[in-house]
């Protein structure tokens, strides 16, 4: 599940730098950087104190992110939850780890049809920010496999299982950067040689997706969105002064966690019971946006708005006409202004912005379904 960055944008004004601050002439002031305060988990009901003890570790390092995910894997998978309870039978999986060009270890993940099965086509995929290839995405990784695509996925640095500051982005382009330099190696694996390679990204992922297209123009087949954080909206894009305060701040204290954090649980999944198991992703960055981050998500809409009318592979965009966290209309600017001669926008009517994992089992299927059915007419069947 995506926590996409959603707040309004908002310095308090404790924090702001404008603001002034009577001294004594006596004193001998220092410079101290901001308090990074540390979000508690709050218990997850049904399950055990040990688990909950260790669900409620600091998870700013990747080790302490492996241990917890490690604990809850098994526990995970029996969710009740129509992604895992009718998830296909013989997938085969595989995670590793591979070493970037910058020394991180970023955690990879394969999904494959069951054995005997020809593959169509790769599918790989960027998740959103705070979340992780590992929960919700295994399922849905799943499902598509189960219909003949190879489904491969990483955590981006500082998410989920891969190293990196937990929640912290000091660089958007180094996030494409990675994802092309572990999507290459993945390509030259030798089950997907000569087949079609498709993006996938959904929100902040769907940026991301959209980086790595204009990089590499020529080096997909095409690109599948979901809910893709490619704009901001003029009723949240914060204010000249605002934005120029957040610049300066993040470049004194980058990995501070300032920004205004609010509670958008009901804003992402519509479907109450499935809400609820958004508690069991253990692993995703649910904390106060890092001011750093904050700014690098804003500089990367910003460039991809501006380059959006080079967008020229085979597009499907899918989005929940109700989503309030990434604007439907957006999804339309994108439709619209993208150069690509085969593109499709599916919005459904009364979705959130989870709509592959938050909506009803019927409506998540139909989305998947979507999906499929565009990838099935752009590929052949393996003989």
């Amino acid at each position: 599940m995506d926590r996409a960055l959603t707040s309004r944008f908002e310095i308090p004004s404790t924090l702001s730098p404008f603001r002034r601050r009577r001294r004594s002439s006596l004193a001998i002031t220092r410079r101290f950087p901001p308090a990074i305060v540390f979000a508690k988990r709050p218990p997850i009901d049904g399950v055990s104190e040990e688990l909950n003890l260790i669900a409620s570790q600091v998870l700013d390092q990747a080790p302490a992110r492996r241990r917890v995910r490690s604990a809850f894997a098994d526990l995970q998978q029996q969710l009740d939850h129509c992604l895992f309870k009718k998830a296909p039978i013989g997938i085969r999986t595989e995670e590793w780890y591979e070493r970037n060009s910058k020394g991180e270890e970023i955690f990879c993940k394969s999904w494959l049809p069951e054995a005997g099965v020809g593959i169509k086509a790769a599918v790989c995929f960027c998740h959103g920010y705070g979340s992780t290839c590992t929960f919700f995405f295994d399922g849905i990784a799943r499902q598509i496999a189960g219909f003949g695509y190879g489904v491969y996925a990483i955590d981006h640095p500082g998410f989920g299982l891969s190293d990196g500051l937990h929640g912290h982005i000091p660089s958007f382009d180094d996030l494409a950067e990675n994802a092309i330099e572990q999507f290459t190696k993945m390509k030259g694996r030798p089950e997907l040689r000569n087949l079609p390679r498709f993006l996938f990204g959904q929100s902040m992922g769907g940026a991301i997706a959209l980086k790595i297209h204009l990089k590499e123009p020529q080096a997909w087949d095409g690109l599948i969105l979901v809910a893709p954080m490619c704009k901001i909206s003029e009723d949240v894009k914060p204010p000249k002064l605002v934005l120029n305060a957040l610049i300066l701040m993040s470049t004194l204290f980058p990995k501070a966690k300032l920004f205004p954090k609010k509670d958008l649980s009901e804003l992402f999944i519509r479907d109450p019971s499935k809400r609820k198991l958004g508690n069991y992703d253990v692993i995703s960055y649910d904390d106060q946006t890092r001011l750093k981050t904050a700014v690098e998500l804003l500089n990367a809409t910003r460039d991809i708005e501006m380059h959006i009318d080079k967008v020229s592979l085979p597009l499907l965009i899918l989005h929940g006409a109700a989503d309030k966290v990434t604007d439907p209309t957006v999804s339309k600017f994108l439709h619209e202004q993208s150069i690509s001669q085969d593109k499709t926008l599916k919005l459904y009517p009364g979705g959130y912005h989870c709509i592959l994992e938050g909506e009803t089992d019927e409506d998540i299927f139909t989305v998947i379904n979507d999906i499929v059915a565009w990838l099935d007419a752009r590929t052949t069947t393996p003989k």
